[in-house]
């Protein structure tokens, strides 16, 4: 944790030195979201529009340094805890990302914001997939459902499941970059499909081990 802690800070002490450094030049608006069509539809006071990212990114972190002593399976959480502290940079690394697309945008750059962002999402899913195909059961992180938090077994065989279809799903979002008009269905279809699956299967699983054990 002590690496990790000091690789998200260096990353989170460099974008409030960004915000920083530019609050003088920056507009009092500032282009804050975006629409399917690349289009600026939300503005944010500059130093929301500064700051909120670096902000989140602190919650976020102690928030995640906060699970692993707080959750009633923790020592499960140890178990792929490696996985786990690198699921911390590589958030904390996207939300960097976003931040510096936003920076750029409104410093004069101007670009496809929807084709910047989809590879990043990509990016997160496989990741997500990584870290599925480890995840011991615990409360907080991974595909918590009442039938996978119930049952080992149930847990153990829909994360090894959840990490195919995440990984597929992060390649399906790399694929949409080719199919431009199509490119937010590529990256919502296979998640919100995968995510539904997954539900569903974990609750039919839990039935089949029930059974089993009659």
């Amino acid at each position: 944790m002590k690496k990790t802690l000091a690789i998200i800070s260096i990353i989170i002490f460099i974008s409030f030195l960004i915000g920083l450094y530019l609050y003088p030049s920056m507009p009092d608006q500032m282009a804050s979201h975006w629409d399917i069509n690349g289009k600026v539809d939300n503005h944010l006071p500059k130093f929301w529009g500064l700051f909120l990212m670096p902000l989140v990114s602190v919650g976020m972190v102690l928030l995640f340094i906060l699970i692993p002593k707080i959750d009633p399976l923790k020592e499960n959480i140890e178990k792929f805890m490696k996985y786990y502290n690198r699921f911390i940079i590589v958030l904390i690394s996207y939300l960097f990302y976003i931040y510096s697309l936003t920076i750029l945008w409104n410093i004069g750059y101007e670009f496809s914001m929807k084709n910047m962002i989809i590879p990043a999402f990509g990016f997160f899913f496989l990741y997500i997939g990584v870290m599925l195909e480890n995840a011991k059961r615990n409360w907080f992180i991974g595909i918590r459902t009442p039938w996978t938090l119930s049952n080992e077994t149930v847990w153990n065989k829909t994360h090894k499941l959840g990490a195919k279809l995440f990984k597929i799903s992060g390649i399906i979002t790399f694929l949409g970059l080719l199919f431009n008009d199509l490119a937010l269905t590529f990256f919502l279809a296979p998640i919100t499909i995968s995510t539904a699956y997954l539900i569903v299967y974990s609750y039919f699983e839990y039935k089949k081990q029930t059974k089993k054990q009659l």
